[in-house]
């Protein structure tokens, strides 16, 4: 039993670092490696081409602009939901099992695989709603994929703003949802974008749902509706590494690098803005 307060602190620290290490090392390891073996496939052809010879030649630009549309249609329809949902649950749901049951749902969904909701969205979205595989059928798809992320990030959000704010707020007179909206929401909206970012993390990097409701495998153009299908990076890394053989690996390893600079850059938009957030926290 180690008595000595001060050595037991240095024993934590070096656990503590030591388990940092192991996480962070390997990401390091394998983002270095996508990058050594992309960057030789990325130029500005690459990037603005159309598809050719099967996808065995030309760029990766319809990929490109079909992961943006469903990126941006996810978030189109799921954080204005899953922010008033969390709203909801908060500030208005009255502490009562039934409450419960739903919080402990939204918490539970979060962890059903991605293929389940991709078959969720085929039997709703593209058939029984007549979406057909379109933009359209793959954002709704994606948006009810990520919802339980975006509520339960607002919920705790939510909850990490003192009490005290609310009642200031309240005994002054203010309504109840003017103190939520101008009083509780700006100083939660680091966490709500939080939640954002790890919903366009899923979205963008997701296969299986994409590829039951609107990924194409080999569509040399853009789209012109949201009822038209796309090609998205992350189904098309998959067929090139697995249905279509003599593809380059410096090819696919681009494919793979232009997904992560694209999650990467989406990321870093709403970090920056988060910060600019947390500037204005009083607390």
């Amino acid at each position: 039993m180690i008595k000595n307060p001060y050595l037991k602190e240095k024993i934590a620290f070096t656990l503590l670092f030591g388990a940092t290490v192991l996480v962070v090392l390997p990401v390091i390891f394998v983002l270095f490696y996508i990058v050594k073996q992309g960057w030789p496939a990325i130029n500005w052809e690459f990037l603005t081409q159309m598809p050719q010879k099967g996808m065995r030649a030309g760029g990766i630009f319809p990929a490109i602009i079909g992961t943006l549309y469903l990126v941006l249609g996810t978030l189109l329809f799921a954080l204005p939901l899953g922010v008033l949902s969390g709203v909801y649950l908060t500030e208005y749901a009255r502490d009562n099992g039934l409450t419960r049951l739903v919080k402990l749902a939204i918490i539970n969904l979060a962890g059903v695989p991605s293929v389940v909701y991709g078959l969720f969205g085929l039997g709703i979205f593209v058939v029984f709603l007549k979406f057909g595989a379109s933009i359209l059928a793959g954002s709704l798809t994606l948006a009810i994929m990520v919802l339980p992320i975006i509520i339960t990030t607002t919920r705790e959000a939510l909850d990490s703003v003192p009490q005290s704010f609310r009642q200031v707020s309240l005994s002054l007179g203010v309504s109840k949802w003017q103190t939520i909206r101008h009083v509780v929401l700006p100083h939660a909206m680091p966490g709500i974008l939080t939640g954002m970012i790890l919903a366009v993390s899923r979205a963008a990097g997701e296969t299986a749902p994409i590829l039951f409701t609107v990924a194409a495998f080999y569509l040399p153009r853009l789209p012109k509706s949201v009822f038209d299908q796309v090609m998205a990076l992350p189904y098309h890394l998959y067929v090139i590494s697995t249905q279509v053989p003599h593809v380059k690996l410096e090819i696919r390893y681009g494919t793979a690098l232009v997904l992560l600079i694209i999650v990467l850059s989406l990321n870093l938009v709403a970090i920056i803005v988060r910060a600019q957030f947390r500037k204005k926290k009083k607390w």
